[in-house]
Parts: structure tokens; sequence; C-alpha cells
């Protein structure tokens, strides 16, 4: 879906490591929250309170997962999910445009 339709959005952004990783809150209609952000390139490491679903709209990274010991590439567009309460750690190499979901 290019569009949301009927939605909320915090004006102010969530901001990571320097001003590298930034975010928008978006509220959906039916109540659920998504993150639309960018990624400049370095290497991160995030903590999960809840399960997301991170879909990669552009960009290239790679992405280690909890309990994987091979990191997966993703280059265009891509998507993977990360349990609740765990890391996960990314190695972006150029510009990357994510939207993230919250189960």
């Amino acid at each position: 879906m290019p569009q949301f339709q009927n939605v909320t959005v915090d004006k102010a952004a969530n901001i990571y490591f320097d001003g590298k990783v930034t975010s928008r809150a978006v509220y959906l209609q039916d109540g659920s929250k998504v993150t639309l952000g960018i990624m400049l390139p370095g290497s991160y490491e995030f903590g999960t309170d809840t399960e997301e679903v991170m879909l990669i709209q552009s960009g290239d990274l790679k992405v280690l997962l909890p309990d994987e010991t091979e990191w997966r590439e993703i280059n265009g567009q891509g998507e993977f999910t990360v349990p609740a309460g765990r890391k996960f750690k990314l190695e972006v190499s150029t510009v990357t445009d994510y939207l993230c979901s919250y189960k």
C-alpha cells in the first residue's frame, strides 16, 4: 500500500544514534501504530519491546537477527521480523527508507 488514509502522525521525530536514524509514529485508523523512518549508513543495534516487522522500502543493509549467526542481506526492498524482547544488529551501507509495524 503506497499511502495510509485517515491517520494521526506524531509531529516530534524519534531520533537515534545522533540523528543517523529517525522515524515518525503514524497511528492508523484501526488504532495500530507504525513508524516511517530513514537510516543513514552506519552500524546499529536495536532492542524490541513487542514483535516488530521491518519492511525495507529502499536501501542496502545487512541484518543479524536474534539466534542467528549469518547476516541477511537486503538490497533494495525486503522484510524481516524480530521477536519481542530481543536485540538485532544492522549494518546499513546506503540511505535506507523503512516502515516498522508493531504486533
